[in-house]
């Protein structure tokens, strides 16, 4: 009894690692939200002081409302697998950003790479704009002539000059009447930042029925082709560690009992090249990734590199 209650206690958690596993980009996604919302609200309590100074409130709400969204897009930029895999040895080999002519689909994955680094900017963009902190004080700081009637349209004559102390509440102006410019910094904030989102979602939804309307595949066989993917690059991580241990341990070994290395198969600089470039479906050949198509090639070159082949000592 005992036995069959374990069973079907790891079935149930089998089940729910399973759903897991299957939304981990919801997670993912998620947890950048929840991040982004407390970061921000860091930066407002601790960091954030406006100036209230007209000449340079702008330059610093500004400053703070797209800078950390410019760290974030270079921050996905560069732990971008995707752009790294595209781009090194571009310079010496610039056939590597488009493979066999292909430049559709060269701009197709610099896009898709832009496009998700630029998830996280957004999210920051819109929950900077939804609480309007920086937003106040950038407008304020704005001088020009349509900005300040529209927001002292109908008001004192005083509220022109009065309108960079706002955000801080050192104003000259009555209570009333900077609680109303407040509120009117704020929805206009929240205006544009609702606007981003909506526009960010339909971009999006836009691109992925494109995108699936345009696949080669069916969603079932395009839904395996993701989880391959996802396999292959968990099972190549996990084997180039062990592999790279024997390898050095090999190494190792052998210079420490002053005798010749064992031999240790391994592939040429021509197969890691091959293998690195980034993968187009085509309907001609069933395959799901560059290492697929290598493996499963006809006369393949199983000769080991022979000749030294010059490399960048930073990664070394």
């Amino acid at each position: 009894i005992h036995s069959k209650a374990f069973i079907n206690n790891m079935d149930n958690f089998q089940t729910v690692l399973r759903f897991f596993m299957n939304q981990k980009a919801t997670i993912g996604y998620s947890f950048m939200a929840l991040l982004t919302i407390g970061g921000e609200r860091i930066f407002t309590l601790f960091s954030f002081q406006c100036p209230c100074n007209p000449d340079q409130n702008f330059a610093y709400g500004i400053l703070f409302l797209l800078g950390p969204g410019l760290v974030l897009l270079v921050l996905g930029l560069f732990f971008s697998n995707k752009l790294w895999r595209l781009y090194t040895g571009c310079c010496l080999n610039p056939m590597k950003l488009c493979p066999r002519g292909n430049v559709f689909h060269c701009l197709k994955v610099l896009v898709n790479i832009f496009s998700g680094a630029c998830v996280a900017p957004i999210m920051w963009l819109c929950v900077a704009l939804l609480n309007g902190t920086f937003y106040e004080c950038a407008v304020s700081g704005l001088e020009d002539t349509f900005v300040v009637d529209m927001f002292c349209k109908n008001k004192t004559l005083k509220c022109s000059a009065e309108l960079a102390h706002v955000p801080c509440g050192k104003s000259n102006l009555s209570s009333d009447e900077s609680q109303e410019l407040l509120r009117m910094f704020k929805a206009q904030s929240q205006i544009l930042g609702w606007c981003i989102i909506i526009i960010s979602v339909t971009i999006g939804l836009l691109g992925t029925c494109y995108t699936n309307c345009r696949s080669q595949v069916s969603y079932l066989q395009l839904t395996f082709w993701k989880r391959y993917i996802e396999k292959e690059n968990e099972q190549f991580d996990t084997f180039t560690l062990e592999y790279a241990s024997k390898l050095a341990e090999r190494n190792i070994k052998s210079f420490f009992e002053n005798r010749e290395p064992e031999k240790f198969p391994f592939p040429n600089h021509k197969s890691w090249e091959e293998i690195s470039a980034l993968y187009s479906f085509t309907k001609s050949e069933q395959y799901y990734s560059t290492l697929h198509r290598y493996v499963e090639r006809d006369g393949r070159d199983y000769s080991p590199e022979r000749r030294p082949f010059k490399m960048d000592l930073e990664h070394v």
